[in-house]
């Protein structure tokens, strides 16, 4: 019997698999716009995927932007108006570099990568020597990529830029109401946030939480997802851990860091020049853990150079220990340098390195790289030489105590080496002075605050230390050593980093300009002003009684100084070439500096080697962002401090100074405690008030009342809000009366000017 036919079946259509749509009213997610692009022939561009996805509305714009995030981290690519997923490397984009990453041989990856198309290729990341860019372990670059001519792409990569990570997450503090929760960002300028209660993590009312920011709805309404606990920010010592978070300051060692600083062994004589007798004393901060530096001075002998001195500095030899490419050094590239906390230290190193090994303890050998230096007796330098040596210090002074010895109060432990050692170090150094004065370095001489602390973390007390002739003695004497330093890379050819401080720039000059006409100070009018020229400006304030005022502007208008493998100069201590040497225990910059010294003398085999020497242009941007990072998180935890120590004082009288001068309004700095808060322009006094900036001044359009930068003011506290370190202030005094506001008498178009009690006028 014949078996029956089956009917045959309907072929199925060729054409595009419809893409995953989202939820009605919400955008795409990546990887459903990923999937569109790979499965469809026919989106050619943007208004294709609007289409297929019903991009309309409010949702055009965030569409957009997901679109561009995407094409920037190199996933999608753009061929004319067509867009593609890239399923190999496309010929820019994004790569991350490993924190571990050999920085003799640097490997990357990409910055996103999807892992349905397997793993991610590893990059080799190539620096010539003309390259321009030149990155490091733990930089995120745009690179231009290189798949070779084999049939398996084979990827290298060229940066042409090191790029901003973004943020891994946001903190704050959770705080529980009615409607679940929400988040308080420490980060002044971010805005609140709710906290759907499954994403709490365990968090209670009070405690800093680590969170990741997702977008819902199709308002892209921001919402938190709390990540890690970080805890209660107000219990002991933890302030300054807000900073650490918030600003991904790394303050765990790795287990290989830890376990190579425990393996380093201590430096013998071998290879060193013995300096064991030579009375080098280390003079400190009474609470200094660590001592990276020693000094000795002698008449010199030399009957051609009648009163001049020899001066001796030894620094720890950190280069002995860090060895190019081992996990300390990664570690010490990443951190870039020490950050210095009222509670804490996040140190460079770790401790078996940096207070023990690289100590240069009392009575103890330590193994160093020193300088030897020959003044004349007017304090200019006739000569120098570099050493690597094995020293032990005399004796560890204070700042204090060495002082008090000088000024005719020894005690136990400067009675012994007062004449020997101490009086021959203050003679040198007052010779140095008289050079120093000559080349005239900027005279900015502003005080700082100290935070004392008592044993829960809070404040006790602030002070300012007193300046005296021991810090100066050491300070002169470490500029004199890294001077040193900087003549002999030069004079040798070899690479360094140098420490530099760019001039002033037109524009912030003529700002200055601006503002001291307003106080008849003359200045000079010409762009190639130097260091020499603000002190005279300086001078004529002191003269005049306004030298806060002054002062304060004549800091904004300098440059902040960076680490460079260029050199342009160091404008603010008048110096043509100037590199960092004398604290290779707490900055990578002395690090590099010390090993080009080694290679540069021929000291050993552990100096800088020809590709780190490629890499200096991408080692001193990143260690100059790193500086900066320290300097944010210092400053963020003291605002922070002080905003908690000042709480419980709401409503209180203070004097202050405004220290700042914008058109939302002033910036106060409390003169007994240093703590800074602001004053918004709208509750300024009875008048309309226009920001004049020129006179860095808010002047009345009716009365004239002018409130100017550097003017001494009495406030009272209405708020403050210790985990932003913000303060808020009330102005009780009255402004110097004058001619109503400039802007309104000349016709000027105005900017935003505030009316009284709040009320604003345009």
């Amino acid at each position: 019997m014949p078996t029956k036919k089956p009917a045959p079946r309907t072929p199925r259509t060729s054409g595009p698999k419809r893409p995953r749509q989202p939820a009605a009213g919400e955008l795409p997610t990546r990887e459903q716009l990923l999937e569109a692009l790979a499965n469809s022939d026919d989106i050619k561009g943007k208004r294709d995927l609007a289409k297929v996805f019903g991009i309309r509305g409010d949702m055009r714009r965030p569409f957009k932007a997901m679109l561009a995030e995407l094409e920037g981290e190199g996933v999608i690519t753009r061929t004319r108006k067509a867009l593609r997923r890239t399923a190999a490397l496309p010929a820019v984009t994004v790569l991350d570099i490993p924190t571990d990453a050999d920085p003799e041989n640097l490997h990357a990856y990409p910055a996103q990568w999807n892992p349905e198309e397997g793993d991610p290729p590893r990059v080799a990341v190539l620096s010539g020597r003309d390259a321009r860019v030149v990155p490091g372990p733990g930089d995120r670059i745009l690179a231009r990529i290189d798949a070779g001519e084999a049939e398996v792409p084979v990827y290298t990569a060229k940066a042409m830029k090191i790029l901003d990570k973004p943020r891994r997450g946001q903190i704050g503090i959770v705080r529980l109401d009615n409607e679940g929760a929400r988040l308080i960002p420490v980060d002044r300028k971010q805005k609140e946030m709710r906290i759907p209660l499954g994403d709490l993590l365990g968090a209670r009312e009070g405690d800093l939480v680590e969170v990741e920011v997702k977008l819902s709805g199709r308002l892209m309404i921001p919402r938190a997802k709390v990540t890690a606990v970080i805890g209660n920010p107000m219990s002991e010592g933890a302030i300054s851990l807000i900073a650490i978070h918030n600003l991904e300051i790394p303050f765990r060692f790795p287990p290989s860091v830890i376990r190579e600083s425990e393996e380093a062994k201590e430096a013998t004589l071998k290879g060193r020049e013995d300096w064991r007798d030579l009375p080098l004393v280390t003079i400190d901060p009474y609470d200094a853990k660590d001592h990276d530096d020693a000094v000795y001075a002698e008449a010199d002998k030399d009957e051609k150079n009648p009163g001049g001195h020899i001066v001796y500095v030894a620094i720890a030899d950190v280069a002995a220990y860090i060895r190019p490419g081992t996990a300390l050094d990664r570690e010490a590239y990443l951190r870039g340098n020490s950050v210095y906390f009222p509670d804490r230290v996040v140190p460079m190193l770790p401790e078996r390195i940096s207070n023990d090994l690289c100590s240069l303890k009392e009575g103890e050998a330590r193994a160093s790289l020193a300088v030897r230096m020959v003044f004349d007796k007017g304090g200019h330098k006739l000569s120098h030489t570099f050493h690597r040596v094995l020293m032990r210090s005399a004796a560890k002074l204070s700042y204090q105590q060495a002082q008090a010895a000088i000024d005719g109060r020894p005690d136990d432990k400067t009675g012994p080496i007062l004449e020997p050692i101490l009086r021959p170090l203050y003679a040198a150094y007052a010779a140095m002075a008289k050079a120093r004065d000559q080349r005239g370095p900027l005279d900015l001489d502003l005080p700082e605050r100290k935070i004392i602390l008592d044993d829960k973390g809070m404040v006790k007390d602030i002070r300012v230390p007193e300046r005296l002739d021991a810090h100066r003695l050491i300070e002169e004497m470490m500029i004199a050593a890294n001077v040193a330093a900087a003549q002999t890379l030069e004079q040798k050819k070899s690479p360094l980093l140098y420490r530099v401080h760019d001039v002033p720039s037109s524009e912030k000059l003529m700002a200055l300009r601006d503002f001291l006409g307003s106080l008849d100070i003359s200045v000079k009018k010409s762009d190639a002003v130097r260091a020499s020229d603000f002190n005279g400006i300086l001078a004529q304030a002191r003269k005049a009684g306004n030298v806060e005022q002054v002062s304060e502007m004549v800091l904004r208008s300098q440059a902040q100084a960076e680490y460079s493998a260029e050199n342009y100069g160091h404008f603010g201590l008048n110096l043509e070439r100037y590199a960092h040497f004398t604290s290779p225990i707490r900055r990578y910059a002395d690090l590099i500096v010390h090993r080009a010294l080694v290679k540069a003398m021929s000291f050993g085999d552990d100096g800088l080697s020809d590709n780190e020497g490629l890499k200096l242009p991408g080692i001193a941007q990143h260690i100059s962002a790193t500086e900066r990072r320290a300097m944010l998180a210092e400053r963020e935890t003291a605002d922070r401090l002080l905003a908690q120590f000042l709480a419980g004082q709401i409503g209180a009288r203070f004097e202050g100074r405004i220290s700042g001068v914008t058109r939302s309004g002033l910036f106060i700095r409390l003169k007994e405690t240093g703590a800074d808060g602001f004053i918004p322009a709208s509750t300024l006094g009875q008048d309309y008030y226009r920001f004049e900036q020129e006179q860095q001044a808010m002047i009345g359009d009716r009365t004239g009342e002018k409130f100017t930068l550097g003017d001494n003011i009495t406030v009272r506290l209405l708020e403050a809000a210790p985990v932003a370190g913000a303060l808020r202030f009330e102005l009780l005094s009255e402004g110097v009366r004058g001619n109503p506001s400039s802007a309104k008498r000349s016709g000027k178009r105005p900017s935003t000017s505030y009316g009284p009690k709040g009320r604003r006028k345009r």
